[in-house]
């Protein structure tokens, strides 16, 4: 008598398992890796206990330098109002962030030269300056030009709109030629306008290819808030960094608890993007491969007509 087949458990696609941040390696990098890790390891386990010996001398890990955590009203007003700050001026750089680098990336690929040279000097204007001087030049370059008052919060806002949107400018561009050219072309053959091509055929597959590169990047400007110290915004960093060491005299723990709250959230962001990516793949078939940030060796060159703007 025929029996039926035990279930089976469905295996999950090998795409599903892929880490956002880079590719499976082989059995022999792993092996590498293995011992590498267990040598850095060691390493940081002896700096660690050298640094803890040190600071234990000179009497930087008392316990009273710590206890002002322990108290509601430090975290109250200093410490959440200050990581408020950093996630509020994040959220918005962000979402004003991505758009702009959609917008120029898909600009430096148009067939339109004055479209492409124009988006691609404002992408490359933006990216060779440095964020803290772009940050101090909004500030105080706004209201000595123009007769502006800038906050710090408006100045960190834009100054991480420019340099991250251009950076994501590079990554969108490169995410669509990561699709094979052919598919444009056939979409063209069958009579599709570039415009429909884009919007139909380009962008929902590269925004699967994208997705690492934007969250990278989107956990970069994050920890860019920081650098708005320049102009005295009071961000997460500002409160402890400078407040409560000039009140409790504690600057490594306020240091050491400042940077686990920043390790935290971008561990947080680090989860959702691995979701969202296998979100995605399981959602839309591609035969592009996750690309990298701008500048690594694995970045793709070309353009959609052939010729890189």
């Amino acid at each position: 008598m025929a029996t039926e087949p035990r279930p089976t458990r469905k295996r999950v696609a090998s795409s599903d398992r892929v880490s956002v941040l880079y590719d499976v390696p082989g059995p022999k990098a792993q092996l590498r890796n293995t011992l590498l890790t267990v040598l850095v390891v060691l390493v940081v386990l002896f700096a660690a206990y050298v640094m803890v010996t040190k600071l234990g001398e000179k009497n930087q890990l008392a316990s009273e330098l710590w206890t002002p955590f322990l108290r509601g009203d430090v975290w109250i007003n200093l410490i959440l109002p200050g990581l408020l700050n950093t996630l509020s001026a994040a959220a918005v750089a962000a979402v004003i962030a991505v758009p702009f680098g959609f917008v120029f990336g898909i600009g430096r690929l148009s067939e339109n030269a004055w479209i492409r040279r124009s988006a691609g000097a404002v992408v490359e204007l933006f990216r060779a300056i440095p964020l803290l001087i772009m940050i101090f030049a909004v500030m105080f370059g706004g209201s000595a030009v123009f007769g502006l008052t800038v906050t710090p919060f408006t100045a960190v806002v834009i100054g991480l709109v420019l340099y991250n949107g251009s950076v994501l400018a590079e990554i969108v561009r490169a995410g669509i030629l990561s699709i094979p050219r052919g598919q444009a072309e056939a979409a063209l053959a069958v009579g599709l306008r570039r415009s429909q091509v884009m919007r139909m055929i380009l962008l929902p597959q590269a925004v699967t290819v994208m997705m690492p590169a934007i969250v990278a990047q989107l956990v970069v400007l994050l920890k860019d808030t920081a650098l708005g110290f320049i102009v005295s915004f009071e961000d997460l960093l500002n409160a402890g960094a400078r407040v409560l060491p000039s009140n409790f005299n504690n600057i490594i723990p306020a240091v050491i608890v400042i940077a686990i709250i920043y390790i935290i959230i971008n561990m947080a962001v680090g989860a959702i993007a691995t979701w969202l990516e296998i979100r995605s793949r399981r959602s839309r078939k591609t035969t592009a491969q996750p690309i990298a940030r701008p500048g690594s060796p694995t970045a793709v060159e070309g353009s959609l007509t052939g010729t890189a703007p």
